[in-house]
């Protein structure tokens, strides 16, 4: 196996609970084209065939809070939507979004130049940097586990197509076992799954010579 960069995805479950967009919502604007994950299986019967990336969640706050806090209409949201996804990731952290009379604006950091004119009343302002680093938080407190889940394994129905897991997470343990034979080190299969630790790795390789 070659060292590769990792990506992270969310299933539209845990989407749905890191953006308050319900899981009806998130299929729906799936098939309606307003927003589908970057992601996605052409085939959307199979299993976790909607993954999101972490600039897809963050995207679908945003446009959620625009829909339900300033009620900006859906129309108009496809082509915020547009804009936003093609930001570049540093252009990302150094914009602003202004809503006023349910439109949105922002200052194009490419041209200091405001692309939809506001008038000076006072704003809703969602700079997208507090929004991403909201969002870590939010991802990061998805996934803490139970202290007693740590070096444990588990089976669950529904969970991994019921195959053996490291408790407390998704991960099978046969894909731990696979990259440990390819040679990987601990360190090396940690580092392909971050959430766990060294006991949870050493658990699935014990299993394996069970």
């Amino acid at each position: 196996m070659e060292d590769r960069k990792i990506v992270q995805t969310f299933s539209e479950d845990m989407a749905s609970r890191l953006t308050g967009v319900s899981v009806r919502q998130l299929r729906y604007w799936d098939r309606d084209g307003f927003f589908s994950p970057s992601l996605a299986d052409d085939d959307r019967r199979q299993p976790f065939s909607r993954l999101y990336s972490f600039r897809d969640i963050v995207a679908l706050k945003v446009l959620n809070t625009l829909r339900n806090d300033a009620n900006v209409s859906l129309q108009h949201l496809r082509d915020t939507k547009t804009k936003l996804l093609a930001l570049s990731e540093s252009l990302w952290a150094e914009t602003t979004l202004y809503v006023h009379n349910r439109r949105v604006a922002f200052v194009n950091p490419k041209t200091d130049v405001l692309e939809e004119v506001v008038s000076g009343q006072a704003l809703l302002q969602i700079p997208l940097q507090v929004a991403s680093d909201n969002m870590r938080d939010a991802v990061k407190r998805l996934y803490e586990r139970d202290p007693d889940s740590i070096g444990r394994l588990e089976k669950k129905r529904n969970v991994a197509s019921n195959q053996l897991v490291i408790a407390g997470t998704r991960i099978p343990v046969a894909n731990v076992k696979a990259f440990a034979d390819a040679g990987y080190s601990i360190e090396k299969i940690k580092a392909e799954y971050p959430t766990l630790t060294k006991a949870d790795i050493e658990a699935a390789i014990s299993a394996k010579a069970a």
